[in-house]
């Protein structure tokens, strides 16, 4: 069990790689954790992946999401490449070995369900079930 001594220089280094007391408090607000680790690479998005394995093996990688992102952010900002490091399917990053880009390989998208930019299909079929409209009082 670690000493108070201890606990606290794990503090102290938890707000130093997270910038600071003040940046400290507004990622743990954003995301109700804070740690410490090796910052492993940044996507084009502005994702940034980290690893500590002094962490329990399925908590010891993570991703800070961009700050443009606050509160809006979820799983499908994270790209492909590295959704297969971030879920131990490789050991190695995209920085490492990068993947193999195929000509039939779209470019990765955001899930934008819930958003203005959702994506709604025209429908050209009647509705089967058309709803009531009460009388009118006179």
């Amino acid at each position: 069990m670690p000493t108070a001594l201890e606990s606290f220089a794990n503090l102290r280094k938890i707000i130093q790689a997270n910038g600071g007391i003040r940046r400290s408090l507004r990622i743990f607000w954003l995301t109700d954790d804070l740690k410490f680790g090796d910052l492993k690479g940044v996507d084009k998005f502005g994702n940034r992946y980290y690893e500590n394995n002094r962490y329990f093996f399925g908590k010891n990688r993570w991703v800070r999401f961009a700050d443009k992102k606050n509160f809006n952010y979820d799983a499908s900002q994270i790209p492909p490449e590295w959704h297969r490091w971030m879920h131990y399917i490789t050991d190695q990053t995209p920085v490492e070995k990068p993947p193999e880009q195929k000509k039939w390989m779209m470019e990765h998208e955001e899930n934008l369900s819930a958003t203005p930019d959702e994506y709604v299909p025209y429908s050209t079929t009647r509705t089967k079930i058309e709803s009531w409209t009460p009388p009118q009082n006179r």
